[in-house]
């Protein structure tokens, strides 16, 4: 049974004899859970539990981590406390975890960042002495803080799904540090696949993926090109991926679970100054504190580059492409008591995008608008740029007792995209010019509860229902045309048309967590989807199964199933508003415009994870998706808002192989992943398509345009208490392009670098910390689009090469 709140207190003011009484219960755990990795429980889990009840704040704040700070894999039994066991960097574990897995471990200040705790051999419990050794008193409140830290991860786990862990020193180690984007740093692992516009793929699927902070769902925001998660905010990150248990509906391609930094966590605050190549300057600051029964943790930051969106051309700087770029997040937690406590999160972010030309594009049309002798219209001159915000705010309530954990979060969401036009430019390159504001917003309530039912059961039971509201406001100039599509009149055409929908997502689950035998751990549970809105109604019942099997102390085998119901995003355009550019350049070639439908699969997955020595771990998964009415992404127009359509049928599957080696302070890894897609007929929104593809379509199984068949990255590393080393690798197969996603785009290969080196002993501060990266080390130029393939209107090249210097001073 797990400690309760009042045990974690009286047991901090216990002497010797208490701690002794402490460590001999804890050596029964593995009889009444023995599926959890024993030799781990006993250099992990034998000190997780001592540091909680006699640690100092650095050992609560160190939440997930090992000595090192890597990310951490959670064991298959719920009924008793766990740590997750040792995936390095990028590497997946069957997250059959327990809802108490992530019991802090002391970053001890004489252990190098670099060392490792390794997950396969017993630690003896003198460093849990030696870490008792360093707390000071007076710091109840941040223990009680850390069990219930844990007990919310009882209450949605990833049980049997594939989980990939990044944390703290992972994310140093990748180019830019805390700077970079939060979808570079998800580029490191295995599944994850690049596209243009900060996008990513995961498991050969576009979109469909779910956030969450601290355990409550983000609502989906627009499909834009700004990231408002800012990698300054992360103590820890996993990515839930393969078959899902039942607590995770909607977008189940992969669920991106971010735990944030908090006051205790955060230890000093920072000042940081990054910039470098192609004009990049980005300062940020970082505060947090805690204080009696209060925490707190705010960041800010401004970026302004000349590279907000991927160049069109391969030359090394983008014509037009200046952004900047704010934000801001904020977490403030109250302890109501030893068991509960009630936390706000929110965010704002404002991004201002140029979008950036292709010089010498022919003059397609003549218009009354633009004198003859007019030399400004030239392509490398449009001006059309593009907003995107996004505002958030979570409020949380957790309980936490002895044998059931509760936690219920009502939140909103605000988010606008706002496309400027060029008006005469854009009529004479293109024969439309468009002013588009779209937006949405959110409301929603999520609560999750599990329960300690029995000693070999957890139930785990909730809810999540959410309204959003959508709408597109438009006005556009477009030139009359005959039948042929040609130019009639160079005069053009305004023509304002005002739309909105709405849409409900409303889901409700159970599951239970049963450990059949000591090794041998089923999940099973069954959730109901219903998605109503302006343009469709459906629902779906849909099981979910996990078997989780320690064959021995150093192998794992998973393998389950799961159906998903996968709703669009509520972007339907209607007939009425087709209708309104009939006759014009803006008129698609038919009008043909079902609505867009929910995607309903079987998804399968099995995998193994063995650790072979106490330093090199080796994992292998497989997966497969049989689905009815695919959902997919595309751009149409030059405007960056993806919209949603979807083919009749759709398949996926592909494996996954991660690799890594970790000893004293040297680091290495190696993912690899393959994928292959098939989907036919498209057989929603097919006016977005011209009537050829549409046909081929119907007739023929393609290859999806988001499919990168062969993906890789690895990384060497090495760090210590002073310095910091890196080399990165990321390899793409290549995109699919060409007509019906025929033809593919060329392979490449990028190498990073980075040094940093930590200055202790420093006036007016804590540490002060110089870095340099370098990107695209060999200046490699490759295409990520040219434009074409099934929904793809853009062309976009890679970054170039570029040096970045960072100055960090901790105060």
């Amino acid at each position: 049974m797990p400690l309760s709140a009042s045990q974690y207190s009286n047991c901090y003011s216990r002497k010797l004899e208490g701690f002794l009484e402490t460590y001999a219960y804890l050596r029964a755990i593995p009889r009444r859970a023995p599926d959890f990795l024993g030799l781990v429980l006993k250099r992990s889990v034998l000190a997780g539990p001592c540091l909680l009840c006699l640690a100092a704040t650095e050992a609560l704040a160190a939440e997930g981590k090992t000595q090192d700070g890597s990310a951490l894999t959670s064991a298959a039994s719920q009924d008793t406390q766990r740590v997750k066991t040792g995936p390095r960097r990028g590497i997946p574990h069957p997250a059959t975890a327990t809802p108490h897995s992530s019991v802090p471990v002391k970053t001890a200040a004489s252990t190098p960042s670099g060392s490792s705790q390794k997950s396969t051999a017993p630690r003896p419990s003198t460093a849990g002495k030696k870490t008792v050794a360093q707390t000071p008193p007076g710091r109840e409140d941040i223990t009680v803080t850390a069990h219930l830290d844990q007990a919310r991860g009882r209450i949605a786990p990833g049980l049997g799904a594939v989980s990939y862990g990044i944390d703290q020193r992972q994310i140093q180690v990748t180019p830019g540090g805390e700077n970079a984007a939060f979808s570079q740093i998800l580029l490191r692992l295995p599944g994850v696949v690049m596209d243009s516009y900060g996008e990513i793929h995961v498991r050969g699927e576009h979109g469909g993926l779910t956030y969450r902070v601290n355990g409550v769902l983000l609502p989906e925001g627009l499909n834009g090109f700004g990231q408002e998660l800012d990698s300054r905010i992360i103590q820890s990150v996993d990515l839930l991926t393969g078959t899902l248990p039942a607590q995770f509906g909607f977008r189940t391609s992969g669920v991106v679970d971010v735990k944030t930094k908090t006051g205790d966590s955060l230890k000093n605050n920072q000042v940081s100054l990054y910039g470098g190549s192609y004009n990049t300057f980005i300062p940020s600051l970082q505060l947090g504190g805690s204080k009696d029964r209060w925490d707190y943790f705010v960041t800010a930051s401004y970026n302004r580059n000349d590279i907000g969106i991927e160049n069109p051309t391969n030359s090394f700087r983008a014509t037009h492409d200046f952004t900047q770029q704010e934000k801001g997040f904020g977490y403030v937690a109250y302890q109501l008591d030893d068991e509960s406590r009630i936390s706000l999160l929110t965010s704002a972010s404002y991004s201002d995008f140029e979008l950036p030309n292709t010089t010498g594009l022919p003059v397609l049309y003549q218009s009354s608008t633009i004198a003859p002798d007019d030399q400004s219209i030239q392509s490398r001159l449009l001006d059309n740029g593009q907003t995107e915000q996004n505002y958030y705010a979570v409020l949380s309530y957790q309980r936490s007792t002895d044998r059931m954990n509760l936690q219920i979060s009502p939140y909103f969401r605000y988010g606008r995209i706002d496309y400027r036009n060029d008006p005469n430019r854009d009529l004479a390159f293109s024969g439309i010019s468009q002013h588009e504001v779209n937006d949405f917003t959110t409301g929603g309530l999520q609560v999750d509860t599990s329960y300690d039912i029995a000693p070999h059961h957890v139930l785990r039971f909730g809810l999540l229902g959410q309204y959003t509201a959508e709408r597109l406001d438009t006005n556009t100039l477009a030139f009359p045309v005959d039948e042929a599509g040609e130019q009639i009149s160079t005069t053009p055409r305004r023509i304002i048309d005002n739309s909105g929908n709405w849409a409900v997502e409303a889901g409700a689950y159970v599951q239970d967590e049963f450990h059949i035998t000591p090794r041998l751990t089923f999940n099973h549970g069954l959730r109901y989807d219903r998605f109503a809105s302006s343009f469709h109604s459906e629902g779906q019942l849909s099981p979910r199964a996990n078997m989780v099997w320690k064959t021995t102390n150093a192998t794992t085998i998973h393998f389950g199933y799961s159906r998903y119901f996968a709703p669009p995003s509520p972007q339907y355009i209607s007939d009425a508003t087709l209708a309104k550019f009939a006759g014009t350049t803006n008129a698609p070639q038919t009008m043909l415009n079902t609505p867009t439908r929910v995607e309903k699969s079987h998804y399968v997955d099995v995998g193994i994870l063995h650790h072979v020595t106490r330093d090199y771990q080796i994992t292998l998964d497989a997966y497969g998706k049989w689905a009815r009415d695919q959902g997919d992404l595309g751009q149409f127009g030059r405007a960056v808002i993806l919209a949603p359509f979807s083919y009749r049928r759709g398949r996926v599957y592909g494996a996954e192989i991660g690799n890594s080696w970790r000893h004293g302070g040297w680091s290495i890894y190696g993912n690899f992943s393959f994928v292959k897609t098939w989907a036919k007929d498209i057989n929603s929104a097919q006016y977005q398509f011209e009537v050829a593809e549409l046909d081929y379509i119907r007739r023929h199984g393609i290859q999806l345009d988001h499919q990168g068949e062969f993906t890789s990255s690895a990384g060497v590393s090495y760090s210590n208490k002073h310095d910091m080393a890196y080399l990165d690798f990321l390899y793409g197969y290549g995109l699919r392009s060409g007509f019906a996603n025929l033809e593919k785009q060329p392979s490449y290969a990028i190498f990073n670098i980075g040094y940093a080196h930590t200055f202790t002993h420093v006036p007016m501060g804590h540490s002060l910390k110089l870095r340099a990266d370098v990107v695209n080390l060999f200046d490699h130029r490759y295409q990520i689009r040219d434009g074409s393939g099934v929904g793809v209107t853009q062309a976009q090249y890679g970054q170039r090469r570029g040096t970045f210097f960072s100055v960090v001073s901790s105060f």
